[in-house]
């Protein structure tokens, strides 16, 4: 740990815009996955065809460089995480993106790491007091944000919010101690199954291509491929490696406000006094949370996971 530390000093700069990257390009997606779908990509097959090209280029460069592939107990365990992190996490997010506004679908999400803590204490993890507070928090703003904003005008919305929600929570405490490849080739895995599961699901669901997508929803879709997924990723694996999880983690409650901020900016989204205010609720209970894990043993941190 100690090393850690002497190298996250050591890297301060380097540090600061690996943290800058996953803020801004991950707050960023939010405001990217709906000028996608408004210009012409089906839900599931957006996330589908994204991941699958973004796995696909990952898993090449990685075997390329002699990474060895994963095993099939590991491609089993990547499926899994692929279909809860993917398909029920970002698959989710891309549908309530269709009738909710891109700021306030990057809130809902904030809650993520509320549900992880439900998870967690279910498999023998007590939370401290501090977590206790947090978990109270978050969960007020959450029904606070749910119970008056607009996401009451767009019932679909809020409920594949919190699937999504409920799934990256679940997803992220099922994989602690499962055999899973190193995380660029885990990475790597889970896109490809993912990108696969939902490419099956949309099409079961009827979602077709009616036309050539617009450039604006093509260029989104570049961005998330690239940015998204590969870029905004690798950043996240390198601070994983140079700095403590807690503030890698720290994207869970940065996003939601570049999300809301861009959206307002660029997107013409507009929010009432409710939704920020549930938004502030919110995010105070996250940062509880992540302070009572900084004070946890590393060993007992839960894995971080790629977000949408």
């Amino acid at each position: 740990m100690q090393g850690t530390h002497n190298t996250a000093a050591t890297a301060g700069p380097r540090v600061a815009l690996a943290l800058m990257l996953v803020y801004v390009i991950w707050g960023s997606t939010y405001l990217a996955i709906r000028w996608a779908l408004e210009g012409g990509f089906p839900p599931f097959l957006l996330g589908g065809i994204r991941f699958i090209i973004a796995g696909g280029l990952m898993f090449a460069v990685l075997r390329w460089r002699g990474m060895p592939a994963p095993t099939r107990a590991q491609w089993g365990n990547a499926a899994v995480m692929g279909a809860l992190l993917l398909l029920l996490g970002n698959g989710m997010v891309n549908l309530a993106e269709k009738t909710v506004p891109s700021g306030i679908a990057a809130v809902a999400v904030a809650s993520m790491p509320l549900w992880m803590g439900v998870f967690a204490a279910m498999r023998g993890q007590r939370p401290n007091t501090l977590e206790c507070i947090g978990l109270v928090i978050g969960f007020l703003g959450v029904v606070w944000l749910n119970s008056g904003s607009s996401l009451i005008a767009a019932p679909v919305g809020l409920v594949a919010l919190l699937v999504a929600s409920i799934a990256w929570a679940f997803g992220s405490i099922w994989s602690r101690g499962r055999d899973l490849p190193s995380p660029f080739m885990g990475a790597a895995a889970q896109m490809l199954c993912g990108g696969v599961v939902m490419c099956v699901v949309g099409m079961l669901l009827g979602e077709r291509f009616h036309g050539m997508p617009t450039t604006t929803g093509l260029a989104a879709f570049a961005y998330l491929v690239v940015f998204g997924s590969i870029l905004g990723f690798s950043a996240y694996i390198w601070l994983l490696h140079h700095v403590r999880p807690v503030l890698a983690g720290s994207y869970a409650y940065v996003n939601p406000a570049i999300a809301v901020a861009l959206g307002a900016w660029l997107a013409a989204e507009r929010f009432g006094m409710h939704e920020l205010i549930a938004m502030g609720v919110i995010l105070l209970g996250v940062v509880a949370i992540t302070l009572a894990k900084a004070r946890r043993p590393a060993s007992r941190l839960p894995k971080a996971k790629v977000p949408a």
